[in-house]
């Protein structure tokens, strides 16, 4: 029954007369309620990721190493058990419990011990950016406690700057070198509302085993902290939340100091294995480059925390991109080209970038570019695009190039706070010395469009309204992936290779 669903789809996609009506019979397949939310590991994903595999062969493009279309990634998985799980203030020996999933959440990518109780330190934003001469934790004594911050950068830092040192393995790098043992965090900016991220807690959190990488080397205790009760944090201090919260909002030195508390953890963790596959197809070059197109399958699946079904179908986020992805090989698949194209549907995105990160250490050698599709917001006419990473490299003026042919505006960032660019699959390709660009439907400041996309994020993002039902562009999402195809076609075929720029800051990762 399943293969012939799978092929009755196939059908209905290749009898469509326009690249958006084609796009759209992919999305449909991929979040149908019955693949439950496609979360990595789950049956729902595996079958997503045979669809896909499918679809591929059905082209003519050929499977990845050792002639297989499934790359099996290795997870170890951590769950918290919140039954047998405790969080406490402790102020002058009286404990005050702290309501998991209301108050605070245990971020479970850490290396949690059972139990810990250590002092804590407000340390302000806990940047270290020698780049811009500072440094919260200086003078700070954090050996053996935990600190606390808020998340964010000061606004006038460079973009691409602010988004990487604010990434959780480059900020604990220097924590773990002050010494401090554990990180509480008050989120500044939260794309999702507190009560859908904090509902994601009980998921269990998955980490690629990388050949080669050794043990991931992350906290014993990791916090999110509700910003709407991050005052108790700092009552008896002589400083408030607000105080602090108004210092950055006007990009001002943050106070540091201790908090004249304790944090008090029990936490009990179930842990366990799993594999979980990206499917991977190439269309053969004429040399030994490549070009990666990539969009991540997996999605956040199932639970009984919201009201109708629970079934988080991800139909934007990110059954869109695989679905522009697969496109772009049918309009790409005839001519062949100097670089050869590798297109990936990555697993554990939202796990935190696991299944790219994989892919990029262990199969990236020969890698010039990257184009990545995660949410590209097909969602009102397109107009515009917004190039995530295009001012870094020559990819992103040959974006922009294309993006001209097709009569498209091109346009900054407008949310730069939010830090995009290494929220997604790119940034591992990036951290491996490869120019890349996330792409988007851009808006100006100001328009229907930002109020459209606004509005998605509040309702849609990461919740059960991202399904079949909701209003989307067809023929616009169909455009944005006949441009696509073309930047492609023109990566894959220019005697050039994407080089970053000289003042980029991600030059550094340069191999």
């Amino acid at each position: 029954m399943v293969k012939l669903l799978v092929y009755g789809l196939a059908a209905t996609a290749l009898a469509a007369e326009t690249t958006g009506e084609r796009w759209w019979a992919h999305v449909q397949f991929l979040a149908d309620d019955r693949l439950e939310g496609r979360n990595a590991g789950s049956a729902g994903h595996e079958e997503a990721a045979r669809y896909v595999a499918d679809q591929f062969r059905l082209l003519g493009l050929s499977p990845g190493a050792g002639g297989q279309w499934l790359q099996q990634v290795p997870f170890v998985t951590r769950q918290v058990d919140e039954t047998a799980s405790s969080l406490e203030l402790v102020i002058q020996g009286k404990a005050r419990p702290l309501t998991l999933g209301k108050e605070a959440y245990f971020a479970m990518r850490a290396n949690y011990q059972p139990a810990t109780r250590a002092s804590l330190v407000f340390a302000g934003q806990g940047l270290v950016v020698p780049e811009m001469n500072h440094d919260d934790l200086k003078g700070l004594d954090l050996k053996g406690k935990v600190a606390v911050i808020l998340t964010g950068a000061p606004s006038h830092w460079p973009g691409a700057l602010a988004a990487h040192v604010q990434n959780n393995e480059v900020r604990w790098a220097a924590f773990r070198k002050a010494g401090a043992i554990g990180l509480i965090s008050i989120p500044k900016v939260q794309t999702t509302p507190w009560v859908r991220s904090s509902a994601a807690r009980l998921q269990a959190q998955m980490s690629a085993v990388i050949p080669g990488s050794g043990a991931e080397s992350g906290p014993q205790l990791s916090v999110t902290f509700n910003p709407d009760h991050a005052a108790l944090l700092f009552e008896g201090t002589g400083h408030t939340f607000q105080e602090v919260l108004g210092l950055s909002n006007e990009n001002r030195p943050l106070p540091r100091f201790e908090l004249k508390k304790e944090i008090a953890a029990k936490v009990a963790v179930k842990r366990g294995e799993l594999t979980s596959p990206n499917v991977v197809a190439i269309l053969p070059g004429t040399g030994k480059e490549s070009v990666v197109v990539s969009a991540h399958l997996d999605h956040i699946g199932k639970t009984v925390s919201f009201a109708g079904d629970g079934i988080f179908n991800g139909a934007i986020d990110n059954a869109s991109g695989v679905a522009a992805m697969i496109e772009v090989a049918r309009l790409l698949k005839k001519k062949p080209r100097r670089r050869s194209i590798v297109f990936v549907a990555l697993t554990g995105e939202e796990k935190g970038l696991q299944g790219s990160r994989y892919f990029a250490a262990t199969s990236a050698r020969n890698v010039v570019a990257a184009c990545n599709m995660d949410m590209f917001m097909p969602l009102h006419e397109l107009k515009a695009l917004t190039f995530l990473g295009g001012e870094e490299s020559t990819l992103g003026d040959w974006a922009a190039e294309t993006a001209g042919e097709f009569g498209l505006q091109v346009i900054p960032d407008p949310a730069p706070e939010q830090r995009r660019f290494t929220r997604s699959d790119q940034y591992s390709f990036v951290r491996q010395g490869i120019p890349a660009l996330n792409f988007k439907f851009g808006y100006t400041k100001g328009s229907k469009e930002e109020a459209v996309q606004a509005e998605w994020l509040k309702t849609r993002y990461h919740a059960v309204g991202d399904d079949l039902a909701q209003p989307v562009n067809i023929e616009g999402a169909g455009r944005f992936t006949e441009f696509l195809a073309a930047l492609v076609d023109k990566t894959s075929t220019r005697k050039a290779r994407p080089v970053w720029k000289r003042d980029s800051f991600f030059r550094r990762f340069k191999k």
